[in-house]
């Protein structure tokens, strides 16, 4: 299984954020569409950051809430890994848990066209799993 069978399941819409937007609508935004991190796109849609969940509670712990005002430029994650639609689920699902991060945005041909999280790539997993057990047992049981 890749990552372009996990978006052609759950679509290729993500939402995107620009870097000079308050941290307050990064949150906002967040809340609303309950998910975990917005791809943060500069003038030109490259990805220049990524802000996630983990990012705002860190800095809020450490600036208190005056922080929402600041720019998102100044919290998210400028280090962004991404992949490609042909990775396998194995090789994402290493590459997160490696770098203990729950997003990654999808690039083809230098341009944003989907996201996974860590719940995608775990569902995934999963059933993979569930299809090889499905297949042992029905040739066990032909055997």
């Amino acid at each position: 299984m890749t990552v372009n069978d996990i978006l052609s399941q759950k679509g290729n819409q993500v939402l995107t954020i620009e870097p000079a937007a308050t941290l307050a609508t990064a949150v906002q935004t967040l809340a609303q569409r309950r998910i975990g991190a917005l791809v943060v796109t500069g003038a030109d849609h490259r990805i220049v950051g990524i802000i996630s969940e983990r990012d705002i509670v860190r800095v809020l712990g450490e600036k208190g809430t005056a922080v929402l005002g600041a720019p998102v430029a100044e919290v998210m994650t400028r280090k962004v890994v991404t992949c490609g639609r042909n990775e396998t689920i194995a090789e994402i699902m290493e590459r997160m848990t490696g770098g203990k991060f729950r997003h990654v945005p999808v690039i083809e041909h230098g341009r944003l066209v989907g996201i996974v999280s860590i719940g995608d790539v775990v569902k995934a997993r999963l059933s993979e799993l569930e299809y090889e057990q499905d297949a042992l047992r029905e040739y066990i049981r032909t055997a």
